[in-house]
């Protein structure tokens, strides 16, 4: 059977206090069970404070991931800049491991003057040194989560982060279900996405982003706007994922954080599923 944990990408708007322990505290009061930290702009979490979230999270059984800097990019051609760019990563996993999350997301690079081939050397033997500096660091029980990409400049399609997957031990797909119908054209196939993700990698868990994209000149962009767009339509993800007997985080990255949330709530009680 299926295990759904829904939630917001950061701090609820309806929180009365801007911090992530009492974003998770508002994350619980609206009936729902995951929350993605975000350190988009920088990791700027104490480590002291990594832990205290961590124990808040466990108490209210709320499923944390962690998102990471956007400023990553491991086929840069500035040699500083991808280091730079691999201890934002480790900063990133070091927090995450401290609060208890699963996983983090990552976007991970920009192909710039590479080809994908060259650039996909790249991102393996930076990621492959970043896991193994974690791994001296205690990082056990931290995936690191190669987001797919909407922009066709990203490194970032579905083939690209699951090849990469099969490859390094200890890296995911973090599928954003948005950004794959992007990438794709505009086109998505639920059932056909989670069905790889299970044959070719053996997941028992997906991590995974959800919202709808702006559209224009009949392609869709990196944009993000409420799922009332249908941009991708939620329901027939959450049709696909009740057949299955799989486990999903589900973030809503929605500007409508909760509200949104909230209605892919509301769409999986309709079909017969609870959040737990």
């Amino acid at each position: 059977m299926v295990k759904i944990y829904l939630g917001p990408a950061g701090i609820p708007h309806s929180s009365k206090k801007k911090n992530t322990i009492e974003g998770i505290r508002t994350v619980k009061e609206l009936g729902l069970n995951a929350m993605e930290v975000e350190f988009v702009q920088g990791v700027r979490m104490s480590r002291e404070t990594a832990e205290e979230t961590g124990q808040v999270a466990k108490e209210l059984g709320v499923r944390l991931s962690v998102h990471a800097p956007y400023f990553i990019n491991l086929c840069s051609e500035e040699k500083d800049k991808i280091e730079a760019s691999k201890q934002r990563i480790l900063d990133t996993a070091d927090r995450a491991e401290l609060m208890g999350a699963d996983a983090i997301a990552i976007h991970i690079a920009f192909y710039g003057k590479m080809s994908p081939e060259e650039c996909y050397q790249n991102v393996k033997e930076g990621l492959a040194e970043v896991i193994d500096k974690a791994k001296e660091m205690g990082i056990k029980n931290v995936k690191f989560g190669v987001e797919t990409m909407a922009k066709e400049t990203a490194f970032g399609t579905l083939d690209e982060v699951i090849s990469i997957s099969k490859e390094l031990k200890g890296v995911i797909p973090y599928i954003d279900w948005a950004h794959t119908f992007a990438r794709q054209g505009g086109e998505i196939d639920y059932g056909k996405i989670i069905d790889r993700l299970i044959k070719e990698l053996g997941l028992t868990h997906i991590n995974s982003h959800f919202e709808s994209l702006v559209s224009r000149k009949g392609k869709y962009v990196d944009e993000h706007i409420p799922i009332d767009a249908n941009a991708p339509p939620f329901e027939p993800l959450a049709k696909e994922l009740l057949k299955r007997d799989i486990s999903i985080t589900l973030i809503c990255e929605s500007p409508e954080l909760e509200r949104d949330a909230l209605k892919m709530k509301e769409v999986l009680e309709r079909l017969g599923y609870r959040l737990e």
